[in-house]
């Protein structure tokens, strides 16, 4: 029986970092709830034993049943029937077991039917399942709405919504439209409130829904008239029971086949606001997009690993001029990259994952009690390392990700670009993941700010006073100058930009300056890793010289390319 927690001990390996016993006490507030409930923890070896227990039964279903069926649901995919999607055969049978195992809703509080995990055996779990079909990987991921009704919405709303994730409702965020896709600020559809009926109605057009006919959706809309920008949007609650959408159509894709994406039109479809007006865009959705792109984050991971373990598998089996090809210089230098870059995105995912984890049980414990001045303080650091980390993540994660199912695809050769091999599934899944919550270029706006705010250099400082091993000190001598590098190449870029009249040159480097700052950080966090398990090593060594050679070749051009130079790629429109 496959199993796809127990067969990759990266994934307990991260579970027992040692932060968790800080993340653990936070998330159980020291483990009072083992009082009122008897499946509450009442330690931390009880807490992690629990996260491993879930995580195997999870790990059972997607080696099991989601991979199984991964192939019939991108064959069959979604359909509208009676102005209802209906899921493919597999689809189906994946959210019903999910929802019979009690696997959804992990990281609510208990008293709303959850299981208050942390958020990184919850990261685990979305990485465990998009491994199995990067399709359904949505279904499950769309939780974290959830997750905003739990921060922002009232109490009544979270008694009335949130124990429904649990029994098995589906969530959406209905943020885009046909004009505003990345620019939410464009959002026109209108909600209005009736005096008379107490309720607000919502009426207007979304676009490139993902899980657009939900049990349960988050709603961007223009509560302000006369406004054109995001202070003029609020956040709502539509219930799917309301029945006040119009499916217009599922968009035929390229890939995630098995995850209904719906253009739908609302009709005077009543719902609830969420929190204050005005601040659905500014507050509210930009906390549900970075754990969004999280959630990508971890997407990611799991359909590289997928698509990488297809070409190990591939490459043993394969044979040409009288050997398998996984013993070709060509081959095998490709297989050993890519896992080294998996191991990478991991430790980056789980990194973010952490940082997060800290701020989130912080800010819940500050709505019950006054923090103490060291809780303040972390949750001011951790706070600020997540706002930065999450789009770096993000964007290194699903470039990766593309990569590694490109270069796994290669290995197959002919075959791969056959329907006869999971690969040319894999490969299809893997493109969207640059794409949405926040294109990769959007993520490098997001993340320039740990660049010119020096979070990141402080991060990779703190890095390098962590103690290491004598096999290790070639490689910190390689990320020291790297650093040096970098931030040489960030005060350059600096010193140029206040002489324009603009950001445009800093724009023009952004993504060099954040790529040369994650290959430092993960190169750090591989030589981290490998001090606590050697078998990391290897990895950090390929990837560290990797890293240094990219990083290298950024320096050289941003030297090369002064302010003038950035003229010449300005794109004219041609006229008749």
């Amino acid at each position: 029986m496959a199993n796809f927690y127990t067969d990759n001990p990266d994934l307990k390996f991260h579970l027992n970092h040692p932060m968790m016993k800080k993340i653990v006490a936070l998330k159980e507030n020291n483990y009072k709830e083992s009082e009122i409930y008897d499946y509450a923890p009442i330690d931390f070896e009880d807490a992690i034993d629990s996260y491993d227990k879930v995580l195997e039964i999870i790990g059972d279903i997607c080696g099991n049943i989601l991979a199984p069926n991964a192939e019939s649901v991108d064959h069959e995919g979604p359909r509208i029937e009676n102005n209802r999607v209906i899921y493919a055969k597999g689809t189906q049978e994946n959210h019903e077991a999910l929802t019979k195992a009690g696997l959804y809703g992990m990281p609510l509080p208990r008293k709303y039917n959850g299981l208050n995990f942390s958020m990184v055996p919850y990261v685990m779990s979305a990485e465990i399942v998009s491994r199995a079909d990067g399709g359904f990987a949505n279904i499950w991921g769309l939780q974290d709405c959830a997750e905003t009704i739990y921060e922002f919405a009232s109490e009544e709303q979270k008694q009335k919504y949130l124990p429904r994730f649990n029994e098995g409702a589906t969530a959406a965020m209905d943020l885009t439209e046909p004009d505003a896709g990345s620019d939410l600020q464009a959002v026109q559809l209108k909600a209005t409130y009736s005096e008379k009926d107490k309720t607000w109605y919502l009426n207007g057009v979304k676009r490139f829904i993902t899980n657009g006919d939900a049990d349960i959706s988050l709603v961007l809309a223009r509560s302000e008239e006369g406004t054109t920008d995001g202070r003029g949007l609020s956040l709502f609650i539509y219930d799917k029971k309301s029945d006040a959408i119009k499916i217009r159509r599922i968009e035929n894709k390229l890939g995630i086949k098995g995850s209904p994406t719906c253009e739908l039109v609302f009709n005077n479809a009543p719902a609830e606001l969420v929190g204050d007006r005005k601040m659905g865009l500014i507050k509210y959705v930009m906390s549900l997009m970075n754990g969004a792109r999280l959630g990508v984050g971890a997407q990611s991971v799991g359909i590289a690993e997928a698509a990488y373990r297809e070409a190990l598998a591939y490459a043993a089996d394969r044979a040409q001029f009288g050997k398998t090809i996984n013993h070709f210089p060509a081959v095998y230098e490709m297989l050993t990259t890519m896992e080294a870059k998996i191991k990478a995105m991991r430790s980056l995912l789980y990194e973010t994952t952490r940082f997060v984890d800290i701020y989130k049980a912080l800010t819940h414990i500050s709505n019950e009690r006054k923090l103490e001045a060291e809780e303040r303080n972390d949750l001011k650091k951790y706070q600020r390392l997540a706002d930065v980390f999450t789009p770096l993540l993000k964007m290194t994660s699903s470039e990766y990700c593309n990569q590694i199912a490109y270069d796994s695809l290669q290995i197959h050769g002919g075959s791969g670009f056959m329907k006869d091999y999971p690969i040319e599934r894999i490969y299809r899944d893997a493109r969207i993941t640059s794409i949405y919550e926040g294109t990769t270029q959007l993520q490098v706006v997001a993340a320039i700010r740990g660049v010119v705010t020096g979070t990141f250099l402080a991060q990779i400082k703190e890095y390098q006073q962590t103690e290491i091993l004598p096999v290790h000190e070639p490689l910190k001598r390689i990320l020291l100058e790297m650093a040096d590098e970098y931030e040489k190449s960030v005060k350059l870029v600096e010193e140029i930009n206040t002489k324009s009249e603009n950001s445009e040159y800093l724009d023009f480097h952004a993504r060099r300056l954040v790529e040369m700052a994650g290959n430092i950080i993960m190169g750090w966090l591989l030589i981290i890793d490998s001090t606590r398990d050697d078998s990391y090593l290897k990895h950090a060594q390929i990837f560290v010289k990797l890293g240094a050679a990219q990083n290298k070749h950024h320096a050289d051009y941003i030297r090369k390319c002064g302010l003038d130079d950035i003229s010449m790629f300005k794109v004219t429109a041609k006229t008749e």
